[in-house]
């Protein structure tokens, strides 16, 4: 991949996340990648800020966060991350994607602010499929580790995320016995109508289509995501023996 197509589709790619915090960390990068570069400003012409661009940097900047809570990269790791951008966004993406995390891991990361940052500017369906693709990522080598958990919390507290729905996202990574009944958000007391209400408020708040403006790769994590959530109710209709 050249830097020039690389310049292309990270100048066309961002919006608000060149500002703030993130935007902080993004120089410190770009300077990086782009010393041997020389101008390019008629390349980058007809390119405009996309949601999709802001997502990706905002998930790869929480990606580096969780990968240095234990305070070291392994490559092990590394390669769980390369396998994960590779599953959710193909080859090509992938290789874009994995060369700038590779730049972020080396930055310090002020995690608080960041999180606030993207809170501030996404909106929470969005935030949601961050949490869900960041619990995949620390789950990619088996449960995540008590540092990761840590990170992966206090990441959620700072982005808005509400607890029911922390613990939702967890129990879909997790798994218990009451596993299905917290991706619900319900407690396992709770009764067959109460267990129906519950699944319709889910299935609206995790449906695929609230994450359409951020592009195919991303609707189809989030279509891995619903599918989770009807295994659960499915799960709990079958225990009980209602349909």
């Amino acid at each position: 991949m050249s830097f020039t197509s690389f310049g292309k589709w990270i100048g066309g790619s961002l919006g608000w996340a060149l500002g703030g915090p993130i935007g902080g960390i993004l120089g410190f990068v770009f300077g990086s990648l782009f010393d041997s570069m020389n101008g390019d400003s008629n390349e980058q012409k007809g390119f405009t800020p996309t949601q999709e661009g802001d997502f990706k940097v905002s998930l790869l900047v929480l990606i580096a966060a969780i990968m240095k809570a234990d305070g070291k990269i392994l490559k092990s790791e590394l390669s769980y991350v390369k396998l994960f951008l590779l599953k959710q966004f193909g080859e090509t993406e992938a290789e874009r994607l994995l060369l700038l995390l590779r730049e972020i891991i080396r930055q310090d990361l002020d995690v608080d602010e960041i999180c606030e940052q993207i809170q501030e500017n996404m909106e929470y369906p969005s935030r949601l499929q961050l949490v869900h693709f960041l619990f995949g990522v620390a789950s990619a080598d088996g449960e995540p580790h008590a540092a990761e958990a840590d990170v992966l919390r206090r990441v959620c507290l700072h982005m808005g995320i509400r607890p029911l729905d922390f613990e939702s996202v967890k129990a879909m990574f997790v798994k218990d016995s009451g596993s299905a009944y917290r991706i619900l958000e319900i407690s396992a007391t709770a009764t067959d109508e109460e267990v129906k209400k519950a699944y319709r408020k889910m299935a609206l708040k995790y449906h695929p289509d609230k994450v359409t403006h951020l592009g195919e790769d991303v609707q189809k994590a989030a279509h891995e995501k619903f599918q989770q959530l009807n295994q659960a109710y499915n799960e709990i209709k079958q225990q009980r023996g209602f349909k």
